[in-house]
């Protein structure tokens, strides 16, 4: 069998359906067993399409909302790799076939013990070092850059920007900060940049966590189910968006010290101030609203980070930083409602244009 045939039979249809496939990534095995990591790709029936079909394409998306031009497609392939949250799995159809059609090569990637990557017997969304997901996108940039390879026949080695939600927007920047020189630009949809409150209360919450981190770091603290944010994004409450139960549950993963642990730790060093060497984007809502029951206020505004301190924690992850608001997003700018959330699609393919290599 050829290179090119082994990476074709790699890659499965995914859940997501029509022009979706996905490919297992397998990862060194930890003391629960087997670990992978998952790589979704968004792949448009046709490898070469005729200029009518992306004539076509193209206008019905722009018949949906307004769109720039797409990239120009001499020099680097452009790729875009996407992060999603806590708890959470890519489920983004409409922002891949938006950035698809803006002219980037659209990829994500489910962490270990998230989604798809989530085994039988695994502690789901566990670690205890925020470092350990270096393996995961290791993994999924080479596969990218061969994958982009064959599929483009360009030998030059892809610019990738990556896209990262929530607490994937943590991995993302810390990440980003070890590997200068790995990614074009780093956007950031809500990032998970500091405990809800304030440097001191997360000071307090690791000083707590700590003891339990170090003798049984899997404990699970009982906590109030908050559902609120649920609610206002799937269909079976009132929201647009299907989820599966199993990978993004109501009422969340449960948190374990060990887990805790490692997020303060990222939380702090974005405290001390991080020197990525790309441009980085930060999306974020209007304002927060944090509440266990659901309002139709929470429909406009961040259920789960505080934005504010986002906003400012924002300004010290790299020298060109921009933030955008959103008056109205939710706590995932993407699933917001349609006006929203096109705007938001909008912002960041212009944004992207600006930075080609």
């Amino acid at each position: 069998m050829t290179t090119t045939e082994e990476s074709v039979s790699l890659w499965q249809p995914d859940v997501l359906g029509h022009g979706y496939e996905c490919m297992d990534l397998p990862l060194k095995a930890d003391e629960e067993g087997p670990v992978k990591a998952t790589l979704i790709r968004h792949a448009p029936p046709a490898a070469h399409p005729s200029p009518q079909g992306v004539l076509d394409f193209l206008v019905s998306f722009t018949k949906r909302t307004r769109r720039p031009a797409p990239a120009d497609p001499g020099g680097a392939p452009r790729v875009v790799l996407y992060l999603h949250g806590w708890a959470d799995y890519f489920l983004q159809t409409e922002l891949a076939e938006y950035l698809t059609a803006s002219g980037f090569h659209f990829y994500a990637l489910d962490l270990r013990k998230f989604g798809r990557s989530l085994l039988p017997g695994q502690t789901p969304g566990y670690t205890s070092d925020l470092g350990v997901y270096d393996e995961d996108l290791a993994a999924a940039i080479r596969e990218i850059e061969q994958d982009i390879a064959l599929r483009t026949r360009n030998a030059t080695p892809p610019t990738i920007h990556m896209l990262a939600h929530s607490l994937g927007g943590l991995i993302a920047a810390l990440w980003a900060d070890r590997h200068p020189g790995r990614v074009g630009t780093l956007v950031l949809n809500s990032p998970w940049l500091e405990l809800q409150g304030s440097s001191l209360v997360r000071s307090i919450a690791m000083h707590l966590v700590e003891p339990f981190a170090r003798t049984d770091p899997k404990r699970p603290f009982r906590f109030p189910e908050m559902p609120a944010y649920w609610e206002s994004v799937s269909n079976e409450g009132h929201g647009e968006w299907i989820l599966d139960p199993v990978w993004r549950p109501r009422a969340s993963f449960p948190i374990r010290a060990g887990w805790t642990k490692a997020v303060l730790a990222g939380h702090a060093a974005v405290e001390r101030k991080l020197t990525i060497d790309a441009p980085v984007l930060v999306l974020l809502s209007g304002r927060t609203r944090i509440q266990a029951e659901w309002t139709a206020d929470l429909m406009r505004a961040d259920a789960v980070i505080d934005v504010e301190e986002t906003a400012r924690r924002a300004l010290g992850l790299a020298r060109r930083t921009a933030v955008f608001r959103y008056p109205g997003a939710l706590h995932d700018v993407f699933l917001s409602r349609r006006t929203v959330r096109q705007q938001a699609y909008r912002d960041v393919a212009v944004w992207l244009a600006a930075y080609p290599y």
